[in-house]
């Protein structure tokens, strides 16, 4: 009979190695798929949950920077024309710097708030208020 320690070696062997980078915010890989004439972005509700952010304003920013329409389904957003998988991931990394991170403690614990006609990233680790540009 075995000892627990051989018993315990032999179990983490066969465990998967994972790659933890021991930050607690990491933006999902894009899922994108081109299909004719349009592109698919599969996951696009799990990036904007996970960046904390409304659907609507991150598809608004992605429409305008690759000047294209595009429409939101349940999850996952369809635009008009054929997008390499870099580009999506590219202009979804520059939206988080610019819509999520915080400029001051470099945290995502922010949110954008309308005061008059200027919008505001308002961080709430750090109380930080920056403006922003509007989408």
């Amino acid at each position: 009979m075995k000892s627990y320690k051989e018993l315990l070696k032999r179990a983490q062997s066969q465990l998967p190695q994972e790659k933890d980078t021991g930050e607690r915010f990491e933006i999902p890989r894009v899922r994108s798929s081109v299909i004719g004439m349009r592109t698919y972005i599969h996951n696009f509700k799990e990036i904007a949950d996970t960046l904390n952010r409304d659907p609507r304003h991150l598809m608004k920013f992605l429409t305008n920077e690759m000047a294209t329409a595009a429409t939101l389904e349940e999850t996952r957003a369809t635009f008009q024309g054929k997008f390499p998988h870099n580009t999506l991931e590219r202009l979804v990394r520059i939206y988080t710097e610019n819509f999520v991170i915080c400029p001051v403690c470099k945290r995502p614990d922010t949110r954008i708030v309308k005061e008059k006609r200027l919008f505001f990233l308002v961080c709430e680790a750090c109380g930080a208020k920056s403006s922003v540009k509007a989408v």
